[in-house]
């Protein structure tokens, strides 16, 4: 049984997402809560999008595969009666939060759907990286959050050097490459605004490679704050190599907000469509 594990984290003092020997990761920290609820020796989880040290979620999402009477041993607690596989999820869920530490919570736990993947079924991921580019804007209580900025931002250029950059494009110039691995996503937004004083970009992709949206990010703070026409982003994107001009922001602006899925039979259509490589096309007029 498939089981979808929705979960929210301060990112600060864990060392990325994924499990890695002697160091604090959130999947290392939930893995280790899961198998002790469930007294097995491990357990493994896959997450919908690998965050980085320092990089926070709100929206995260993961599966983990459980035999019927492993979630009926760590769902029913004592003098429960609860059988479905919803009240199981549920319990295991309260009962998987009283062992994790206060910056990792799991918000929901439910059957998964047939055909769920919480990594290749999703359709799209959203991010928002937050800066606070005066003063006044500037809170003590949210210094973990939100990236201060010493220099004034301008959103309008902000918002022109983003709009070429949407679309279906290898982003090689924007991140790290790994081996094997393709840079061709499909940027679905990627917009600023201020609100209540602090500039948030929203970022929506089909997937994210490694170090985009931050790289994303330190190219458009350069055009806002006048060091680079709107342009250059466009110039960036068209070279197809990672730029040494363009600085990756600090990670602890970084917040991954939404992971969102489609519904019934599209699952399973979705996942397969993500598993095939995929290739830069020419746009459409």
């Amino acid at each position: 049984m498939r089981i979808r594990i929705d979960l929210a984290y301060d990112g600060t003092d864990f060392k990325g997402w994924a499990r890695q020997p002697g160091l604090r990761t959130v999947q290392g920290e939930l893995e280790a809560a899961l198998a002790t609820v469930l007294r097995l020796p491990q357990v493994q989880v896959t997450c919908a999008g690998r965050t980085d040290a320092g990089v926070h979620a709100r929206g995260q999402v993961c599966h983990v595969d459980l035999a019927e009477e492993e979630l009926l041993a760590g769902g029913r607690s004592r003098g429960s009666t609860s059988s479905s596989p919803e009240q199981l999820s549920a319990q295991l869920a309260r009962r998987v939060n009283g062992l994790l530490p206060g910056d990792l919570r799991v918000r929901g736990m439910l059957p998964a759907p047939a055909g769920f993947d919480a990594r290749f079924s999703a359709s799209w991921r959203r991010y928002a990286y937050r800066i606070a580019d005066n003063p006044a804007a500037t809170d003590p209580l949210t210094r973990n959050h939100v990236l201060a900025w010493g220099r004034p931002l301008d959103v309008v250029a902000m918002n022109a050097a983003s709009a070429p950059l949407v679309g279906l494009h290898d982003f090689a110039s924007f991140c790290k490459q790994r081996e094997g691995a393709t840079t061709v996503r499909t940027l679905l937004d990627l917009s600023w605004r201020r609100q209540e004083g602090v500039v948030v970009g929203n970022v929506r992709a089909d997937a994210f490679c490694h170090n985009m949206v931050r790289a994303l990010v330190g190219c458009l703070v350069a055009v806002g704050e006048r060091r680079r026409e709107p342009e250059w982003a466009a110039e960036v994107l068209r070279g197809v190599r990672r730029d040494p001009a363009v600085s990756v922001v600090p990670p602890h602006g970084l917040t991954l907000e939404e992971v969102r899925y489609p519904e019934g039979a599209d699952l399973a259509a979705q996942a397969e469509r993500a598993r095939n490589k995929r290739t830069p096309v020419e746009e459409q007029a």
